[in-house]
């Protein structure tokens, strides 16, 4: 009887002890889960969010682009170029251009450069072609700008000579224009490749 005693004594019921230890480890991997979860989906949300204001950044920047429709051509007087002209025509999704040359503030400016004379701000004239009637380059519109290269007495415009026009608008990205003159500028009306 006494070993029957002693074995029972020795003999406990743990059953329910495992269980409890199980929930309790059971919760802490839940909690932690959940801690970070929470973590991932916070980092997750903010680095979205900053990709989110890089590409409206990006798309305001192109937004103002405008494209070249056409060819550029040139006038001579038999020895330079006397005039240039070109058509503009705002890009697929972006935003109005104001192409007033008369504007005080808040314009569109053609740059001038062949390597040895840079103008920042050449004067131009702005035709519409088709659109509205306003100086303002909107979605479907076509305007015609032209240069009078005989405005400025320090450009002048030879033979084989290379030349870049910037076409900055106040917003957005700019336009590049680059082209050389034919080794012949004796025709009165030249298409610059």
């Amino acid at each position: 009887m006494k070993r029957i005693m002693k074995t029972l004594r020795g003999v406990r019921n743990e059953h329910g002890i495992t269980g409890l230890e199980t929930a309790i480890v059971l919760i802490a991997f839940v909690v932690v889960a959940a801690v970070f979860a929470f973590v991932v989906l916070s980092t997750g949300l903010f680095s979205s969010e900053r990709s989110k204001e890089t590409v409206y950044a990006g798309l305001a920047k192109t937004r103002g682009s405008m494209e070249l429709t056409g060819g550029v051509l040139a006038t001579s007087d038999g020895t330079k170029l006397t005039n240039i002209t070109f058509d503009l025509t705002l890009a697929a999704g972006g935003d109005q251009v104001n192409l007033n040359p008369a504007s005080t503030s808040n314009r569109t400016v053609i740059r001038y450069n062949d390597g040895a004379v840079k103008n920042n701000n050449l004067t131009y004239t702005t035709t519409v072609i088709t659109g509205n009637g306003d100086k303002l380059l909107e979605p479907g519109e076509l305007f015609e700008i032209g240069i009078a290269l005989s405005q400025d007495a320090t450009i002048v415009i030879g033979t084989n000579k290379q030349f870049t026009l910037e076409v900055q608008p106040p917003a957005g990205s700019y336009m590049v224009i680059q082209r050389t003159t034919p080794a012949s500028v004796t025709s009165t009306i030249i298409n610059l490749y």
